[in-house]
């Protein structure tokens, strides 16, 4: 699952603690990537079909906003692959990076 949200300019700092907030809230977050307008959230999720997973995804963040302290941004993305295509294209370098380190971090500035 890839999540990309976006919205208001917010300070980093608050951007950064939000999503280590929501790190330790939802334990199977892999990475986020962050600036002060957007932020990307990558997990595994185990649902049964497309359907619940995107439904999941679509709520975390609204689910979380309070608890995490997250801004106030809309989803603006969202990306479902299965393992199997996830792993193809990391092997084939194609898409977006592997979810590795796991974490948060900000976006370099070739990633904004």
């Amino acid at each position: 699952m890839t999540l990309s949200v976006s919205g208001r300019r917010t300070p980093l700092p608050d951007v950064r603690r939000a999503l280590e907030q929501l790190a330790h809230d939802h334990p199977f977050l892999l990475t986020s990537r962050y600036a002060a307008d957007h932020a990307e959230v990558r997990y595994w999720e185990e649902a049964r079909d497309l359907h619940d997973a995107a439904a999941l995804a679509l709520r975390l963040w609204g689910e979380h906003r309070h608890t995490a302290h997250l801004p106030p941004w809309e989803i603006v993305g969202l990306e479902v692959v299965d393992r199997e295509t996830y792993h193809h294209r990391v092997a084939e370098n194609a898409g977006p990076l592997p979810a590795a380190p796991v974490g948060v971090h900000p976006f370099r500035e070739r990633d904004t």
